[in-house]
């Protein structure tokens, strides 16, 4: 897992680069508009599209541009129509990877994809081939050395949180689907601000990855990251801080 949660970082702390290329943005608006497509425009209600609010709302999007896809997904306004769907692979290594797309257009983005992986070291598998080895938890990951351990695994615990657990460098706080608004909620009244917090695929089990695999497979999640019709990529690869850092300097 702690593989997965390294490159989230990585990925969060590269969000300004990619808000000004638009393509965060972009993610964002869809996953807004087919969230209130889906469950309606009122976020109490929704918790998919106040998920998808508050994500906006930490890359600083416009209220206007949020207010505008929201409309766009319950037919108050004119829109696209997206279509949800999985593909599922392995990259280097032997590496699972499941990638969650939105797309107007499926035969291209299939293209697209299958393109990505067989570009770097990967191949796309069929549907199945992977998701056994996820399972869909919270995850509110913390900076060592910006909070107390214990006030961290007391407070996690009290709020609802089905485990605490410790890499190199994080603390990542694991909760149920249903209980990670709850957690997050319950850290952050106590002043506890995560690194990052989403609802996530958490691989059972990890590959560790070095040299020249570990530079493909980073290689491989940028460019599936880059697809602005991939919405989310989760992959179980383990690489060294140290490894991680040199590679994505």
């Amino acid at each position: 897992m702690s593989g997965h949660s390294k490159w989230s970082t990585i990925k969060h702390k590269k969000g300004k680069e990619d808000a000004r290329r638009g393509k965060i943005f972009t993610k964002l608006i869809k996953e807004i508009t087919v969230a209130a497509r889906m469950g309606g425009g009122d976020p109490n209600g929704n918790p998919r599209l106040r998920s998808a609010i508050q994500a906006a709302k930490i890359e600083n999007m416009p209220k206007e541009n949020i207010e505008r896809a929201i409309k766009k997904g319950t037919g108050e306004l004119p829109g696209v129509s997206y279509e949800e769907a999985n593909f599922e692979g392995y990259g280097p290594g032997g590496v699972a990877i499941l990638v969650e797309i939105l797309s107007d257009n499926r035969k291209r983005t299939v293209a697209e994809i299958r393109h990505i992986f067989s570009k770097n070291a990967g191949n796309l598998g069929e549907a199945g081939c992977v998701s056994w080895m996820f399972d869909k938890k919270g995850l509110i990951v913390f900076e060592k050395g910006k909070v107390d351990e214990e006030k961290l695994m007391d407070l996690a615990l009290e709020g609802g949180a089905q485990d605490v657990r410790e890499t190199d460098k994080e603390y990542e706080v694991i909760t149920g689907p249903a209980d990670f608004e709850q957690v997050k909620k319950h850290l952050e009244a106590a002043k506890l601000i995560p690194t990052y917090a989403e609802i996530s695929m958490v691989p059972q089990s990890t590959v560790r990855l070095t040299g020249k695999e570990a530079q493909q497979m980073l290689r491989l999640m940028e460019s599936l990251e880059d697809s602005e019709d991939v919405q989310h990529v989760y992959a179980n690869f383990d690489i060294s801080d140290e490894e991680l850092e040199q590679i994505s300097a």
